[in-house]
């Protein structure tokens, strides 16, 4: 429903869906493939209704092999079609990691720059949603590692629904990690929201005393936990990394500049973490601006739990950093 001004509430996955449906209408040589997203609507729902609207040609159910669609869709790419690839989630990802890192993320390369592959891959990430420990990774920081591909994180209904699109127009492999824990998340999005840049984090709350680093299903938390810390007279600052290769290290410096004091919130492990990435290049280009230590808040190094209560203990939560952001402020953590 929109309201008069233009703002209508919606989910994250009403999102997604939309931005994929706006792909579908403006290139014909975008299409959809995956584990049930047609008939099915989409593991998770995104997908619903588009089979009917788009017919099989557009959004095609493909056999339970990752290695094979994916490796089809670079495949279509190579030869000029736009294709978007649905992994259902992240774990299942690695059934196809030699496709990914091995063709697309280096076919340009190995080609002396003859041959691009516009692909885009969408997979959701990210545990709290009791699917135990196979299904509740958060391995966006692995993929961050390979170049050749561009990794994007959506924190926001604005850039649920206009990533895609910009993703499409880039020449080279995509992937786009869905926080699968925010699907049934709602809030206001503008009616007129449509493609968004990909080059730049965002400052999403302005603060003076500190900067919360993160990305994806992290954002909401973080927000959560600046608008605790502000009741307490801290004022945080919340940096969206949105994309996670290339960094925006001059947003990663800049917000560092302003607080001088720096937490990176990151649901993935602590060891050889996006976050331990992050904190390096603060160190390495801001150490002098630092009035603490570079703090971090990641999941807890286990399998991720089925358990309720232990799997949200397991992930980063408000609760948690802002007793970390606490201590960096007030040197009593």
């Amino acid at each position: 429903m929109t309201t008069a001004t233009g703002v209508r509430e919606t989910t994250f996955r009403d999102a997604y869906r939309e931005g994929i449906r706006d792909a579908l209408i403006r290139d014909d040589a975008t299409f959809l493939m995956g584990e049930d997203v047609g008939r099915y609507g989409g593991c998770f729902g995104v997908s619903k209704g588009l089979l009917e609207e788009f017919g099989p040609e557009r959004v095609r159910d493909t056999p339970l092999s990752e290695s094979g669609f994916v490796g089809a869709g670079i495949g279509a790419a190579m030869n000029g079609m736009r294709p978007i690839v649905e992994v259902m989630t992240v774990n299942f990802s690695l059934l196809a990691l030699d496709q990914i890192m091995n063709n697309a993320a280096s076919m340009l390369h190995m080609s002396g720059g003859q041959i691009n592959v516009p692909v885009v891959i969408r997979m959701t990430t990210g545990a709290g949603r009791q699917l135990a420990a196979q299904h509740s990774h958060s391995l966006e920081g692995w993929y961050a590692h390979i170049p050749g591909i561009r990794v994007l994180a959506p924190g926001t209904l604005e850039d649920a629904r206009g990533m895609l699109w910009t993703a499409l127009q880039d020449p080279d492999p995509v992937l786009i990690f869905e926080n699968g824990a925010m699907y049934p998340v709602s809030g206001p999005l503008p009616a007129n929201a449509g493609p968004v840049e990909i080059d730049h984090a965002a400052v999403r709350r302005h603060g003076e005393d500190l900067s919360l680093i993160t990305y994806g299903g992290s954002v909401p938390r973080a927000m959560l936990a600046a608008e605790t810390l502000e009741e307490e007279g801290i004022s945080a600052e919340v940096l969206d990394l949105r994309t996670l290769r290339p960094l925006d290290g001059a947003a990663i410096l800049g917000t560092v500049a302003r607080t001088h004091r720096a937490l990176v919130v990151d649901e993935g492990w602590r060891s050889g973490s996006l976050a331990a990435e992050v904190s390096a290049r603060i160190m390495e280009g801001a150490f002098y601006e630092l009035e603490a230590p570079v703090a971090r808040v990641c999941a807890a190094e286990v399998p991720i739990p089925f358990a309720q209560h232990l799997e949200q203990a397991a992930i980063p939560q408000p609760e948690t950093i802002v007793a970390v952001a606490r201590g960096l402020v007030r040197g009593d953590g």
